[in-house]
C-alpha cells in the first residue's frame, strides 16, 4: 500500500540529462521515492511495484507515452499519468487525456514547477478520497450500531413485556 507522504513515483524519459534533472528536482522538492527508466519498456517492467505516478515524456525510442500509458493502466489501473514532452501539440495533450494521463505539460522553463504542483494535487485528492471512505465507513457502522440497538430493545420489549409497562 502506498502512502501518499513518500509515493512511488516512475519518470520514464529518454534524454538521461532532463530524467536526471526531473529526479532532481523531485528529490528537492521532497518526494525520495523516485525511479527511473529510459523507455517505455522498461517502465512497463516495474509496473508491478504499483507507482502512484509516471512522469512520462510523449515520445520515447520504441513506443509512444499512449501506448505505454494504455499497458501500465492494465496491470496498474489506480497510476496517474503526467505527460512532460516537448511535444506542443493540443490533439497530442487531449489523446493523452483521453486515454487517461491526468495532465500533459509542455517542457518550458514553468514545467518542472507545473509537475511538482500537478503531483501535490494528486495526493490532495487521494488524501480526500480516503478521508471520505473513513467518513462514510464511520456512518455505516454508526447505523449498524443503531440498527442492532433498536432490534435488540423491540427484543427485550416483546420477551419481557412487564418490562416496559405492555403486559397489562
Amino acid at each position: 500500500m502506498q502512502n501518499n507522504k513518500n509515493p512511488l513515483i516512475f519518470v520514464v524519459e529518454d534524454n538521461h540529462v532532463y530524467n536526471k534533472l526531473i529526479i532532481s528536482f523531485l528529490k528537492t522538492n521532497k518526494f525520495e521515492n523516485v525511479e527511473a527508466f529510459y523507455t517505455g519498456e522498461e517502465a512497463l517492467a516495474a509496473m508491478t511495484k504499483q507507482p502512484k505516478i509516471v512522469i512520462q515524456d510523449y515520445l520515447l525510442e520504441g513506443m509512444n507515452g499512449i501506448e505505454v500509458l494504455k499497458k501500465a493502466k492494465r496491470v496498474a489501473p489506480d497510476v496517474e499519468f503526467i505527460f512532460l514532452s516537448g511535444q506542443d501539440s493540443i490533439d497530442i495533450a487531449i489523446n493523452t487525456m483521453k486515454y487517461g494521463a491526468y495532465d500533459y505539460i509542455v517542457k518550458d522553463q514553468m514545467a518542472l514547477k507545473k509537475m511538482v504542483s500537478k503531483i501535490n494535487k494528486i495526493l490532495s485528492v487521494t488524501q480526500l478520497e480516503k478521508s471520505n471512505k473513513r467518513y462514510k465507513v464511520g456512518v455505516m457502522l454508526f447505523f449498524i450500531v443503531l440498527i442492532i440497538f433498536i432490534i435488540t430493545m423491540i427484543t427485550v420489549a416483546i420477551m419481557y413485556p412487564e418490562t416496559f409497562g405492555l403486559g397489562r
